[in-house]
């Protein structure tokens, strides 16, 4: 019969519910975490007397020989001991025997699961914020190589404007500190210690709660202990941070796969990092790309999911709330998985400059032409029709805006001259962009040095 089972009930669990309430598939990664805040759970049971210091020792000698076993994949789970606190401590009180079985004393495994799930979620969220500063540090070097390459930027998926690849790629730098700024206040959600809340309302022990929070690396404890069972924030914290991640990388996948089909041949993947076709021997597939889109939904699906169960769940525990492993770790799976990829197709990806200076044509500088009007005394409403009716004329005509002679300019209006033809360059076009955190390559450059700043302050 497993620990978890007590003397209340009679006979067995039915198979079928022995597998639908088992957990350990998704809480086996835990196990370190669990032997973690067990280790300071016996610091303080041994404080608050309830150990002696012979059975603390040999509770910690037993958590240590579990932790060795497991990582030597020695010592595996049974299906009844139903999730990895259980089994953990089956194995512990086979070792240490009554100081073993005494350990849970003061401790439900409602306030000993959220412990575990903080603690760990507090190491990812560590891990993926350098991963996430290792990938802004590519998208900084690969801007830092383009600030004068020019670029169409798009507006409704048209070309708009000229702008500069940096300028595009620091676009994206901009969207990660904002992630990482998400995922920081989900790690200092994760900071608030849980353990002494018992089941939902306290204990009969007077345990330093402050001592095991310094212990673990908690800053504070929780003050209220239905809150303390109850509250998953932390999680939804975190999914909420990782949606808004994955959306991210999902629009910067997008525009790969645009970016590397024929029709825009600005950018090439790397081979490491693209697929091929079962039966078009041709074809060479952004499939890494595709997969940064296929992330977003799913992500998104996570923090459903999760604040689904929450809805509506009554204080303080319910088992509704073990499945927020269930959407916490796909999330965390997905990250992993996705995070070390973008960072080696953006370090592979090969750009078409002249490719991308082409898709730069006169057309773009329509919104210069109304900016220079405006500079001859025409109001900025006039301007804007007076250069549609140019752009009109131009197509009708089959020429380019700068092929328009100047009398046909000054029939449209006298403030036309000879500077006109001065605002077809795109490098010039590019080089007026010049107001605060505009395409003109001072002020790209300019920007680079805060990019560079803000990934720094964020370590």
């Amino acid at each position: 019969m497993s620990v978890a089972r007590s003397g209340r009930f009679a006979g067995e669990r039915d198979p079928a519910f022995v597998v639908l309430n088992s957990s350990l598939a998704l809480d086996w990664r835990l196990w370190r975490e669990d032997i973690e805040g067990s280790v300071a759970h016996a610091h303080a049971l041994e404080k608050a007397r309830v150990l002696s210091t012979a059975e603390r020792r040999a509770v910690e000698e037993g958590l240590a020989a579990v932790g060795r076993a497991i990582e030597a994949g020695t010592f595996v789970p049974r299906d009844e001991d139903e999730d990895v606190h259980m089994a953990i401590e089956r194995r512990l009180t086979e070792l240490a025997g009554d100081a073993g079985a005494k350990l849970h004393t003061g401790r439900s495994r409602n306030d000993q699961v959220v412990t575990d799930v903080r603690l760990h979620l507090r190491r990812v969220v560590e891990r993926q914020d350098g991963a996430l500063s290792a990938l802004q540090s590519v998208l900084l070097g690969r801007a830092a190589d383009h600030v004068e390459t020019l670029l169409p930027a798009y507006t409704h998926l048209q070309r708009a404007q000229v702008t500069s690849l940096a300028q595009h790629l620091l676009a994206y730098v901009w969207m990660l500190d904002r992630d990482r700024g998400r995922l920081a206040v989900a790690r200092d959600a994760c900071l608030e210690l849980p353990l002494g809340a018992g089941a939902a309302v306290g204990l009969n022990y007077e345990l330093d709660r402050e001592a095991v929070a310094a212990e673990l690396g908690f800053d504070r404890v929780s003050e209220n202990s239905i809150d303390a069972v109850a509250s998953r924030d932390f999680v939804l914290d975190y999914l909420a941070a990782a949606a808004q991640l994955g959306a991210h990388l999902s629009r910067l996948g997008a525009e790969f796969v645009l970016w590397s089909s024929a029709e825009f041949g600005f950018a090439r993947l790397p081979d490491a990092f693209s697929g091929g076709s079962s039966i078009m021997p041709q074809k060479r597939n952004p499939d890494a790309a595709e997969l940064m889109r296929a992330g977003a939904p799913r992500l998104a699906a996570d923090l459903g999911g999760l604040l689904g169960v929450l809805h509506g769940l009554p204080l303080a525990y319910n088992t509704d709330l073990r499945e927020d492993k269930r959407y916490l770790f796909d999330a965390v799976d997905c990250l992993d998985a996705l995070l070390p990829v973008v960072e080696g197709l953006l370090e592979g990806l090969e750009f078409d400059d002249a490719r991308m200076a082409a898709a730069c044509d006169a057309a773009l500088a329509a919104t210069d032409v109304a900016d220079y009007l405006v500079g001859r005394g025409v109001p900025f409403r006039e301007a804007h029709h007076l250069t549609g009716a140019l752009v009109r004329r131009a197509l009708d005509a089959g020429v380019e805006l700068v092929d328009v002679s100047l009398d046909d300019l000054r029939a449209l209006s006298p403030a036309f001259d000879d500077g006109y033809y001065e605002l077809h360059d795109p490098a010039a076009a590019l080089a007026r962009k010049r107001s605060r955190g505009g395409s003109a390559p001072e002020r790209v450059r300019d920007q680079l040095e805060l990019a560079r700043a803000a990934v720094a302050a964020r370590a």
